[in-house]
């Protein structure tokens, strides 16, 4: 096995929820495993695709696919369908990634591709939700000044926790009022100003470098570190491979 392609264990969880399957309509792929690997090593090592090895086949072949699937949303489906959560609470946080210049496209297409200059120069913000494991739930993507309060109702989706556990930046009234509606403690601390400090559970905030630590983890792949993709669809189409190899460790 070559450096950054997915091993036996790994597959075998991973291929059944991989379109092509011969109980599938249409046509079987054959090469499904050397297509992941494909993908996986651009992912890691940041490479171009016109840089493809020879040995996964004619690099626009992966490319196409890889776009292909990613309109259709296989990427995010294989994701979700891994996921085993635990729900005691949920983990909010965002990330900033700095946009290469490679990334920049139309101007007035920036915000619509989560494009925009912040204080880090011009990038994309990864806001995230993980479980009480610090286990990925899901993704939201943002201009890079965009606050993290704006995404955070997203964030949670349908999921009924315990509690949830954010840093400041999440702290409003509004988004208050939503976890309490849920019946679930609020772990987020106040801002400094606030007229009325929010008292919260030191130890289950302690819990929120869990979080931290799987942004870590994700950016080992430099197309996340960094990112090269013109569109947002691009961008998160790798987010979630890597987020599903973290869920198979």
């Amino acid at each position: 096995m070559r450096r950054y392609e997915i091993n036996d264990y790994d597959w075998q969880r991973l291929s059944p929820l991989l379109p092509g399957k011969s109980s599938d309509v249409g046509r079987t792929a054959r090469d499904n495993r050397q297509f992941i690997n494909a993908v996986l090593g651009i992912a890691r090592s940041g490479a171009p695709w016109r840089d493809l090895p020879e040995r996964y086949g004619p690099w626009n072949s992966s490319y196409q696919r890889f776009r292909r699937w990613a309109r259709k949303g296989v990427w995010q489906r294989v994701f979700d369908e891994l996921q085993e959560p635990d729900l005691d609470w949920l983990l909010l946080d965002s990330t900033t990634v700095r946009a290469h210049q490679h990334a920049a496209g139309q101007k007035n297409s920036a915000q619509d591709e989560a494009l925009d200059r912040s204080r880090g120069g011009f990038s994309t913000k990864v806001h995230a939700c993980c479980d009480a494991l610090g286990n990925p739930r899901r993704f939201i993507l943002s201009a890079g000044h965009h606050s993290d309060h704006r995404q955070a109702e997203a964030l949670l989706g349908d999921d009924m926790p315990g509690a949830v556990v954010a840093d400041k930046g999440y702290d409003s009234s509004s988004f208050a009022k939503v976890i309490a509606d849920l019946n679930a403690e609020v772990v987020v601390p106040s801002r400094s100003n606030s007229k009325q400090p929010r008292q919260i559970d030191g130890n289950l905030y302690k819990d929120r470098n869990k979080i931290e630590r799987f942004f870590n983890r994700i950016k080992h792949y430099r197309r996340i570190a960094t990112r090269y993709d013109k569109t947002a669809s691009s961008f998160l189409a790798f987010l979630h491979p890597a987020a599903t190899m973290t869920l198979l460790l």
